[in-house]
């Protein structure tokens, strides 16, 4: 394992925090971030967890900085273990001089236990919260306060997050969880007052921040679109944005349905879809597969349909709580038939609020299902970001929508009409003249079925010339770090903020310039012209991703002829760690 050091790192440090499932590990993770983030600093949390009803082991890991960040390391500064257990898992994960946060009086921990030299801050974690009358699942808060007092930052910002977070459970809720975090902070205060070496101090002028996961930040998208009906069945990674959406359901105006199964869910979704709002489903890579046939459905009848599709490993049931990339094959050719699949891979969370806007305005404008493709990484993982970068709305572009006196002035609507773009003018049922046939097998323009040769000749093209007109977007790729880099990184979907954070640490530790990044987020339509255009002048190309056979270099391989032999790849379930691109580079 390779880590850059510099002393500017040292206003950077990771956090872990481990247990059993079933004791607040995943809160603690986001009352950190949020406290941290209150502060003007900028944090990232990423969690862990085995696909269990109940128990196992869970991990939280936040890291914070008073510089941008754009991913985690994958080692432990302060290591907050709330049981035995994580002491043993994560032992080997800590720095040299690493803090250990651990309840005494329900287990023992020795500085042999570590191979480096550790600090140990013994905290009587379940007595405190015995003796302050809180329940057993809250001695994680005990523990928040005392990593709060360890980095000396100002207990206040933790005072409000609590009182944010438990506003909806009542005074005594919050008073109860307060005083907790303050013995935690008190004690360390008292008994290990110089805490950890490294310190956080709040900015003092600092713009204001957001905490956000990436189903969050679609959940934003969709609604800034005017996104009005959702059926989502649970899977993860895709269920905390179910959670969003259902909470704002009643008060943004807009239907949430939980249906059935996912056959149902986009059936109903092409269904609204057709009745005129614009609809949205959200799966993982199982519950896409029972999708696949009405995804299919929406291209025969030209529907619009944003389709949320959270990877997760396979095949079958595989890892259903760990990430990939290993599906983007799948989404491209999904269904049977020919038609337009266009498909949408946000690298970061800005980029998931934006693109989920511009899917809805695809879908509408081409008549087509959209897919945003997603992993467990971007879905799950927290991010702080500054508050401005959610303020961009995009215009909401309906498409070729009939207005009502263009459909009454019809005697017949031909709603597949050929037109030299192949998209036809779309009717809405309800209006006069709302009456049109919208069939799911072959079809001439008025929708009656048919199989004679010219006409199916006809339709087909008449549907991939939405894909000819959808190059028109505007869909450069964008290159990041100096164009004359010595190697040329190419990935896709979340690999970007890691790769972003390996050439930070580079560019600290004297490697400026070694690196460079291509990120596409437009996969179909793919940005030939301008992905080919810098892979021409990239001195060493190496593509990056999360999966085991590449397949985005297939797929730039057959978009633009170029060959990438170079690949870093990983498909263990876990996300990319910047010390492991930089050991990749530096290894050429």
């Amino acid at each position: 394992m390779i880590c850059l050091k510099t002393k500017m790192d040292n206003v950077s440090l990771t956090i872990k925090v481990g247990g059993e499932a079933g004791f607040g590990i995943m809160a603690s993770g986001l009352l950190l971030i949020r406290t941290f983030s209150r502060g003007g600093l900028k944090a990232i949390s990423i969690n862990d967890y085995p696909s269990l009803i109940r128990g196992g082991h869970n991990v939280i890991l936040v890291r914070v900085a008073s510089h941008e960040i754009f991913a985690t390391d994958d080692v432990v500064d302060i290591l907050v273990a709330l049981n035995r257990e994580t002491i043993d898992i994560h032992k080997s994960e800590v720095t040299d001089n690493a803090g250990i946060i651990y309840d005494n009086e329900s287990f023992d921990v020795k500085e042999n236990d570590f191979s480096r030299k550790v600090s140990l801050f013994a905290v009587p974690l379940m007595k405190l919260t015995k003796e302050l009358g809180g329940d057993v699942l809250m001695r994680n808060t005990v523990a928040l306060g005392a990593t709060v007092a360890l980095v000396d930052y100002d207990f206040s910002y933790l005072k409000r997050v609590i009182e944010d977070q438990f506003k909806s459970k009542g005074q005594e809720i919050i008073d109860t969880n307060i005083k907790l975090a303050q013995a935690g902070y008190d004690y360390i205060q008292s008994y290990h007052p110089h805490g950890y070496y490294k310190k956080l101090k709040p900015k003092m002028k600092s713009q204001k921040q957001v905490v956000l996961t990436g189903n969050e930040a679609i959940g934003l998208g969709s609604i800034a679109a005017g996104m009005k009906f959702i059926a989502a069945y649970p899977m993860t990674p895709i269920n905390g944005l179910l959670f969003y959406m259902a909470d704002k359901a009643e008060k943004v105006g807009y239907v949430y349905k939980q249906p059935e199964d996912e056959i149902a869910g986009i059936n109903m979704a092409i269904g609204a879809s057709f009745a005129g709002v614009r609809s949205m489903v959200a799966t993982s890579g199982g519950g896409f597969c029972l999708m696949t046939e009405g995804v299919s459905l929406a291209g025969m009848i030209e529907q619009p349909v944003v389709i949320i599709y959270g990877q997760r490993p396979g095949p079958a049931t595989g890892l259903p709580t760990w990430t990939t990339q290993g599906d983007l094959h799948f989404v491209l050719n999904a269904s049977q038939g020919e038609f337009p699949r266009l498909v949408l891979a946000p690298g970061d969370i800005e980029e998931a609020y934006y693109l989920t806007q511009v899917a809805f305005n695809l879908a509408d404008k081409y008549q087509t299902p959209v897919v945003v493709l997603v992993d467990k990484y971007i879905c799950e993982s927290y991010f702080s970001i500054d508050f401005d970068h959610f303020q961009k709305k995009i215009p909401i572009e309906r498409g070729k929508i009939m207005t009502e006196a263009e459909q009454s002035a019809q005697e017949e609507v031909k709603r597949y009409l050929l037109t030299e773009d192949g998209i036809s003018p779309r009717p809405i049922p309800g209006r006069k003249n709302g009456i049109f046939h919208s069939n799911s097998d072959e079809h001439d323009e008025f929708g009656y079925s048919t199989e004679e040769a010219r006409v199916t000749k006809s339709m087909i093209e008449k549907r991939m010339k939405k894909l000819i007109a959808a190059q028109k977007e505007d869909r450069d790729v964008i290159l990041y770090g100096d164009p004359d880099a010595k190697h040329t990184l190419v990935g896709w979907g979340s690999t970007k903020g890691v790769v972003l954070e390996a050439m930070r640490q580079l560019d600290l530790a004297g490697q400026k310039g070694l690196v460079n990044y291509i990120q596409i987020s437009w996969i179909n339509p793919f940005p030939v012209d301008s992905l080919k255009a810098l892979l021409s002048k990239a001195k060493h190309i190496v593509d990056i991703e999360g999966n085991h056979n590449s397949p985005m270099a297939d797929w730039i391989l057959l978009k633009t002829g170029i060959t990438i032999k170079d690949k870093i790849n990983k498909y263990d379930g876990r996300p990319f760690f910047p010390s492991e691109i930089i050991e990749e580079i530096l290894s050429y």
